[in-house]
């Protein structure tokens, strides 16, 4: 059986040509997304075979390799994280289906005494994190945005505001999939992955704290950070310190569900003895229109749209307490013509095994749970109000799955590019030269990631497409690599809001089609600025705080 050697000079002896070779892949990507205005998925395949012929013709990787290669990153995109997404989404849709979902609305409405800035802040931060949380992929822009419209709020307003909204919890979206694409293409262990979430939670810190002030700024001025920033602050730090305390000693996986809840129940129990100023003004300032009063709901009506929440959290919690009760059946796949043959700059054998928890996936963990509640409520329909078809869970599985086929692809076909360019030794040699800076790279390595997720709209698709980069880079200038893949991570979290899937997704939702550049213009600003937070944050956990890096 032939072997292969990852050389990072394979190029004319040349490390720095072979890393200007190996990017070529990566410019082919953003070159057809963005110049040629090309579908993500077609980009993709494009990039995919751009780096399968550089692996071959350039690296000197044997063709059955490099094509197992790419097949390996593939189904690794089909599963878990394809799957993950897939059920995330249809568990929402069943709580739509069910009617609840209209009551969660008139929950949030019964918040806030009035102030929509506080109620935007509830919408757009706390529940678009829960729902950034389930199902990610846009969900959260575009039901939040709808919802916060629905209020009064301006369009270009609520388009903003649900764009800055969706920061912080975006590293733990769909079940913490960014994290676990992170640590799998980075080739860490189940311990280091989960050091890496807690890395994560540290970095954002800040930016999720302060996200509801900006909030306030982006709706109502200076004024409005004045009259609710008590509001803001309860409802900012408690996300902050729950999604920190979540990742850092429970399940990566759960962090934005416990934040948003514990975000949601500090908010509700410190406006039951607060109450905010200048609300009837703020309502004349804005031209909103007389309120709503919600008169119909009741504790057993609140209670049932919160349930999905709940139910959840509880799988997920016996999931990771008792791991033996959903662990015992796990594919362990020696992946072909890849294992025990490809090694790496040092002459170790890379590790290739394909590795899938069937049952304790994030993904079977969500259809469980999405089942439970189905059950439930199909049992508890109160009278016929809310009635949930027996038919309904299914058709709505069908119709996700129809939905998400080509971001499906996509996605399948960026794992596949990023371990290519892994096995291949693309990605260590452009890593290795970078890493030729010295220790000031760690100040620019969020960078990576907000460029990858402001270009593929998803953190997941920049971890895949940097995290062995970043590896690479930690280890050529001695700094701890979950630190880098944090950092990868956590520069997505604030490039996801100038993404063109974003913008498109937040214009659809505000009827502002064709004014995204609008609406980019908008954000970008605040865009940086968090990017040079989280930058500054990182350098200084390589050195002066490095005591907070396992």
């Amino acid at each position: 059986m032939s072997t292969f050697n990852i050389t990072t000079d394979a190029i004319a002896g040349n490390v720095g040509l072979t890393a200007l070779v190996s990017t070529l892949p990566l410019i082919a990507f953003f070159i057809m997304l963005l110049g040629l205005k090309a579908r993500a998925h077609t980009s993709g395949a494009v990039a995919l075979l751009v780096a399968v012929l550089i692996a071959i013709f350039g690296m000197g990787m044997p063709t059955g390799m490099a094509l197992s290669s790419a097949m390996r990153g593939g189904l690794f995109g089909l599963f878990p994280i394809v799957w993950v997404i897939i059920t995330a989404i249809w568990f929402y849709e069943v709580t739509v289906a069910s009617g609840r979902f209209n009551d969660l609305r008139k929950t949030f409405d019964l918040l806030g005494d009035g102030d929509i800035r506080i109620q935007a802040i509830l919408i757009a931060f706390c529940f678009g994190g829960l729902l950034e949380a389930l199902a990610g992929f846009g969900a959260p822009v575009a039901i939040t945005a709808t919802m916060i419209l629905a209020l009064g709020v301006k369009p270009l307003k609520a388009a903003t505001t649900v764009l800055i909204a969706n920061t912080a919890p975006v590293a733990f979206g769909a079940v913490g999939i960014p994290v676990t694409t992170a640590g799998s293409v980075g080739g860490r262990t189940a311990e280091q992955t989960a050091d890496i979430a807690g890395l994560i939670s540290l970095q954002v810190l800040l930016i999720a704290a302060v996200v509801p002030f900006f909030i306030l700024f982006i709706l109502d001025g200076m004024r409005g950070v004045k009259e609710a920033g008590p509001a803001a602050a309860v409802i900012g730090i408690s996300f902050a310190i729950a999604q920190w305390a979540a990742a850092t000693f429970f399940a990566y996986q759960l962090t934005n569900v416990v934040a948003c809840i514990v975000s949601l129940g500090a908010g509700f129990i410190f406006l039951r003895v607060w109450k905010p100023k200048g609300v009837d003004s703020l309502r004349e300032r804005m031209e909103l229109p007389a309120q709503e009063e919600v008169t119909d709901l009741n504790g057993s009506r609140i209670w049932m749209a919160l349930l999905p929440y709940a139910v959840v959290t509880a799988v997920f919690a016996i999931a990771t307490a008792w791991p033996a009760i959903f662990g015992f059946l796990q594919l362990d796949v020696a992946w072909p013509l890849l294992d025990g043959t490809v090694f790496d700059a040092e002459g170790q054998a890379m590790d290739t095994a394909f590795t899938f928890n069937v049952l304790g996936n994030p993904g079977t963990l969500l259809l469980i749970s999405g089942i439970i509640v189905a059950v439930i409520y199909m049992s508890f329909n109160e009278n016929g109000r809310y009635k949930l078809e027996a038919s309904a869970p299914l058709a709505k599985f069908g119709e996700v799955i129809s939905r998400m086929k080509f971001s499906a692809l996509t996605i399948i076909l960026v794992l596949a590019l990023a371990y290519t360019m892994n096995y291949s030794g693309q990605t260590i040699s452009i890593g290795q030269f970078v890493a030729s800076v010295g220790g000031i790279f760690a100040l620019f390595s969020p960078v990576l990631g907000w460029i990858g997720t402001a270009v593929t709209g998803s953190d997941t698709s920049a971890n895949a497409l940097f995290a062995n980069l970043q590896v690479t880079a930690a280890e050529r200038i001695g700094v701890n690599p979950d630190l880098m893949l944090a950092a990868n991570t956590s520069g997505g979290v604030v490039g996801k809001m100038i993404s063109p899937q974003s913008l498109a997704i937040a214009a659809t939702a505000v009827q502002m089609e064709g004014e995204e550049s609008r609406i980019f213009k908008a954000v970008v600003g605040y865009s940086v600025a968090f990017l040079a937070v989280v930058c500054v944050i990182v350098f200084l956990m390589s050195n002066v705080l490095g005591f907070l890096v396992p």
